[in-house]
């Protein structure tokens, strides 16, 4: 039987994710720290933190794990019209605490808060800082309209939260995310766990041992692309064209 292991909160050693629980799905260890070394290690092994305000760090590795392969992403006709019309613009590592912000102020369906608390916005601000965790924004003018954040490892990226304030901003900045990591070779975008609104976009489950290994294979090849200034979707095709 698994039992859930206790970290230090200076150095933090997490167990194998076999010890993972079965219920709740994937709950592996709690305690820790979020600090950015932690944070790397715990990615490195597919775990991450979500817990909810008041409780401890709760780091999690579920099985089956919901992914997607960068060139796969559904460019559904409705996405393709509305990216044709450029009405929203579309950025990188522009705005990151405030995507995280509207992440968190975003309503989620069975949901009466948000993981993403102040803790949580402190530690992945100071990943991006570090060069590790990266934001996609889309704008209708000057107002952000709807974006996503998540972490990149290797070629590896770690969705972890999108929002949406006008139809189909966040689709489009997810898809023209998928656009660049196809260029620049990614193997693979981690979706955590499933939802019919991934699914639409062509994200599929798959047991947590296959997940391991296409992230071991994918997070030690070296990626030397400078998010904010390599981007350049009109060159790929935001559309999916």
């Amino acid at each position: 039987m698994c039992s859930l292991s206790v970290l230090d909160a200076h150095t933090p050693v997490f167990p194998s994710t076999k010890n993972a629980l079965q219920d709740p799905n994937g709950l592996l260890a709690v305690g820790g720290n979020l600090q950015t070394d932690t944070l790397i290690a715990a990615y490195s092994k597919g775990i991450f933190p979500w817990y909810s305000e008041g409780q401890p760090i709760l780091w999690w590795s579920p099985s089956p794990r919901m992914i997607l392969q960068p060139e796969d992403f559904l460019w559904h006709r409705s996405l393709r019209k509305l990216a044709r019309k450029q009405q929203y613009r579309i950025t990188v590592d522009t705005s990151f605490t405030q995507v995280m912000r509207e992440c968190a102020n975003a309503p989620r369906a069975g949901q009466s808060g948000t993981w993403i608390n102040e803790a949580m916005l402190s530690a992945y601000t100071t990943l991006h800082h570090a060069g590790h965790a990266h934001s996609v924004e889309a704008w209708e003018g000057d107002r952000l309209v709807g974006g996503l954040y998540g972490v990149s490892l290797g070629k590896v990226f770690f969705g972890e939260s999108m929002f949406s304030h006008r139809s189909g901003a966040s689709k489009l900045a997810f898809g023209s995310l998928c656009a660049q990591l196809t260029a620049w070779g990614y193997a693979l975008i981690d979706c955590q766990v499933y939802t019919e609104h991934l699914a639409s976009l062509g994200a599929y489950e798959i047991p947590r041992d296959e997940f391991e290994q296409r992230l071991a294979a994918g997070r030690t090849t070296v990626h030397t692309k400078d998010w904010r200034y390599a981007w350049s979707l009109g060159e790929y095709g935001s559309d999916g064209s």
